[in-house]
């Protein structure tokens, strides 16, 4: 099939802060910009052109979009139901999700570690709580053995509503109304870094370390957060790999896998991001061209 046989406008889904020429745009909305910069023209070549849409937009505004990339709605997991309920209608529609409504699904709650884990995948230790308070970090601090315990939310980005417990600074009336993970915290993340490994199609593209502010331990540029060029070990590749073949789905559009190193110098797995991933292009330059191609071929089929 030639390109001019299928040439269609792909879908590229945004939310208000992430959207171009919204008066409400984060901070960090120009890694939205650098991502869409890399794949606009990729798909041009190809002869198809990205089109920017809220996520919340009617299913109507949609019906010339064969194709739909989850792309940056970061403000999902604020209204995750409804966010679902949308991939699922596009589906219903006809339209192809990437990645899709069953991996976003899957994806959205952290409790997908747990999967990982019983395929193989080394992981941080992790305690499981419903709405914790200071007695499941207590509890969390003695089950590691460690006197820094790092409280996540479940389903959350970004490092959303993360926070940190010393022991030596315990906040007594510190909780979550939600469902959380609590881990140990790792000192590598703030001497070593984490780790990103991009891919598409389970093809690797790239990777890169991350690095914390000094004083902080989250590693987003929204924290203060520097990115630096890795070219990884082919011990390395091999872990990330390895999460990559755990994901119990065919192969995903795209996918980022976020390490950092254990005490052994092996990588633990802190995220297997699906869904709607920074994909870090500018030390990617292949990437716009692998998901342009890889977009293509899909619309092919």
């Amino acid at each position: 099939m030639s390109v001019s046989d299928h040439a269609m406008p792909i879908g590229f889904l945004t939310c208000p802060g992430t959207h171009p020429g919204s008066p409400v745009r984060r901070d960090d909305a120009y890694e939205h910009d650098l991502q869409v910069d890399a794949l606009r023209p990729a798909l041009a070549a190809l002869g198809h052109e990205l089109v920017e849409i809220d996520w919340r937009s009617p299913v109507e505004a949609f019906a010339d979009m064969p194709l739909v990339l989850v792309g940056t709605p970061w403000d999902y997991q604020d209204a995750e139901r409804a966010f679902l309920d949308q991939l699922d209608t596009l589906e219903a529609a006809g339209h192809i999700v990437c990645n899709s409504s069953a991996v976003v699904r899957w994806n959205a709650s952290k409790t997908y570690l747990r999967d990982l884990e019983r395929r193989g995948v080394a992981t941080i230790p992790t305690d499981w709580a419903q709405a914790p308070d200071i007695s499941d970090i207590l509890f969390a601090m003695e089950k590691f053995g460690n006197d820094t315990v790092v409280a996540k939310r479940q389903v959350g980005a970004g490092a959303e509503g993360q926070s940190i417990h010393h022991r030596a600074k315990l906040d007594p009336l510190w909780c979550m109304e939600q469902p959380a993970m609590l881990q140990p915290f790792l000192p590598q993340i703030q001497s070593d870094g984490e780790y990103s490994f991009l891919f598409v199609e389970a093809e690797f593209s790239h990777a890169l370390r991350k690095r914390a502010a000094p004083g902080d331990y989250r590693v987003q540029s929204i924290y203060g957060g520097m990115e630096e060029p890795f070219e990884p070990s082919s011990a390395d590749r091999a872990a990330a790999q390895a999460v990559i073949d755990a994901v119990p789905f065919d192969a995903p559009l795209y996918a980022r896998i976020d390490m950092v190193r254990g005490s052994d110098g092996g990588l633990l797995v802190m995220e297997a991001e699906l869904i709607e991933p920074f994909l870090y292009p500018t030390q990617g330059p292949r990437l716009g061209v692998m998901l342009a191609t890889a977009i293509d071929r899909r619309l092919c089929q």
